[in-house]
C-alpha cells in the first residue's frame, strides 16, 4: 500500500516539492561554500520523492546545524516551506487527501530546519 501511496504522491504534488529541493541543491552546489547545503537538499529531495516509507530522525542541535538552518531560512527555506504548507492545506480539504496533507506538513517542518535531520526507513 505504501508503494501505491508513493506513486500517487509523486504524481499529485510530490513532484513539485521534489523539483524545488533539486533546484535549490543545484544552485547551492554551483558555489563552493554551498556544497554541504546542496548535498542536504538532495537527501531531502529523495525524501520528497518517496515519503511514505521513511521516518524523520532529529540529531542533536549544535552550532553548525543552527547556523546553517538560519541561513537556510533566509535563502530558500521559507519558500519551500510555504509551498509544502499550502499544498498540505489543499490536500486536507478532502478526507481522502488527509494522508497526503500530513506528509506535506511533515515536509514543511523539514523545509524550515533541514540541518540536523535525516530520513531513515520506517
Amino acid at each position: 500500500m505504501k508503494t501505491l501511496g508513493n506513486i500517487l504522491w509523486f504524481l499529485f504534488g510530490g513532484f513539485l516539492l521534489w523539483l524545488e529541493w533539486v533546484l535549490a541543491g543545484i544552485l547551492l552546489c554551483i558555489t563552493i561554500v554551498g556544497i554541504p547545503a546542496g548535498i542536504q537538499c538532495f537527501k531531502i529531495a529523495g525524501l520528497c520523492a518517496l515519503p511514505f516509507k521513511k521516518e524523520i530522525v532529529h540529531e542533536p542541535i549544535g552550532f553548525g546545524n543552527t547556523f546553517f538552518n538560519i541561513l537556510w531560512i533566509m535563502v530558500f527555506g521559507w519558500e519551500i516551506a510555504l509551498t509544502a504548507l499550502l499544498s498540505g492545506l489543499l490536500w486536507c480539504i478532502t478526507i481522502v487527501g488527509i494522508p497526503f496533507g500530513k506528509q506535506f506538513f511533515k515536509l514543511a517542518a523539514i523545509s524550515l530546519f533541514p540541518f540536523g535531520t535525516k530520513a531513515v526507513r520506517a
